[in-house]
């Protein structure tokens, strides 16, 4: 009896310790109930702007290099095989200096001859003239008749005129020799080489290239479709690479009227300072600006996207929830981009907690 008595007493001590269990959980359940209830009537906090349309300039960066303002072909003015080299390709040059040779033997051969042919011509003028003057004489004596006179007069004629013929080809045989050396035309630097000892050229062939000292060009290949809207504006800011806290203003000189059939693209040119001392061929990257056009600028955060094109999180002030609005985005750029369309002026747009907005969702925003 006594182990009957104190088995009831157990069953008696559990059930209202099961009651409790079971009235802690409902509670615990109604109390989720009412956080969740009220995290849904909470408004979510975002950060949003008023669009507004204003003006910008695309800016397009573009990279380009240095080059001289005046670059030189020198090319040997006759034919023949190269003898000598004394210049490389990155050695300075000076006004004058010897750059390349060629084999002058048949120049050589050639002045020779004007030489003798000269001389020649010049003792028949000497002869010829001692033979006028004594016909002159004797012509005064009657010695003479006018013809044989006139005949020696001619003669005399027709040596001094052998005798400039003579010294123009002499001229001409020293033209050709010198034009066997190719010497620089200005100071610069070489910058390329076409030819090697031993090749045998042909006149006008270019030989060397050389760039001149003095001003300084940066020159950019910007493809066609950068000028759509127009020309960019006259100053660029460039900068080396390498360098490119280093950066100069630079004013464009000229735009090539033709496309390059290669390439697709459009040459410019661009003038530097001239305390701007950059070495030849430094790589350079230019900050092109674009015609003035109207926009709509906004954080990258607040891009979002409808059916896989570009929207943005309109708010409607009257029911504080927030709907997607697609948009026309003319330019990407680091930090921002820029709607050209689908935008009111003035219209609130989600620029933070874009990942959090849901559809008829109240929402509670900052400026």
């Amino acid at each position: 009896m006594k182990r009957r008595d104190h088995h009831l007493q157990h069953r008696a001590v559990s059930r209202p310790s099961s009651l409790i269990l079971l009235i802690a959980a409902l509670a615990s359940l109604t109390g989720c109930e009412r956080q969740a209830v009220e995290a849904e009537s909470k408004p979510q906090p975002v950060l949003a702007v008023a669009a507004s349309v204003s003006s910008y300039q695309p800016v397009a960066s573009i990279t380009g290099e240095v080059e001289a303002r005046i670059q030189t072909n020198l090319a040997f003015r006759v034919s023949g095989k190269v003898v000598e080299r004394h210049v490389d390709v990155g050695a300075r040059v000076k006004t004058g200096e010897l750059l390349m040779r060629l084999d002058d033997s048949e120049q050589q051969s050639d002045l020779k001859i004007a030489e003798a042919s000269l001389r020649a011509a010049q003792a028949d003028v000497k002869q010829k003239t001692l033979a006028y003057q004594r016909y002159e004489t004797l012509l005064e004596a009657r010695a003479i008749s006018q013809q044989v006179f006139d005949q020696a007069r001619e003669g005399l004629a027709t040596s001094q005129a052998s005798l400039e013929s003579a010294q123009a080809n002499l001229e001409t045989a020293k033209d050709a020799l010198s034009y066997t050396a190719l010497k620089a035309d200005a100071d610069g630097i070489v910058t390329a080489r076409n030819v090697e000892v031993g090749s045998v050229v042909s006149a006008a062939q270019p030989a060397l290239a050389i760039a001149r000292d003095g001003p300084r060009d940066v020159v950019f290949d910007v493809y066609e479709a950068f000028f759509l809207k127009g020309e960019p504006s006259q100053e660029v800011e460039v900068s080396p690479i390498s360098d490119q806290n280093r950066k100069a203003t630079a004013t464009i000189r000229e735009i090539s009227p033709v496309i390059d059939p290669q390439t697709g693209t459009i040459r410019i040119r661009l003038t530097l300072q001239d305390d701007q001392s950059w070495p030849l061929g430094t790589p350079v990257v230019g900050a092109f600006l674009g015609p003035a056009q109207k926009g709509t600028v906004l954080p990258w955060s607040a891009m979002s996207s409808q059916n896989g094109k570009p929207a943005v999180w309109v708010i409607d002030p009257a029911t504080r929830t927030a709907s997607l609005m697609p948009v026309d985005v003319s330019v990407y750029r680091s930090g921002d981009f820029i709607v050209s369309a689908g935008l009111n002026d003035g219209a609130l747009v989600v620029t933070e907690g874009v990942k959090l907005v849901r559809p008829n969702e109240l929402l509670d925003w900052e400026s």
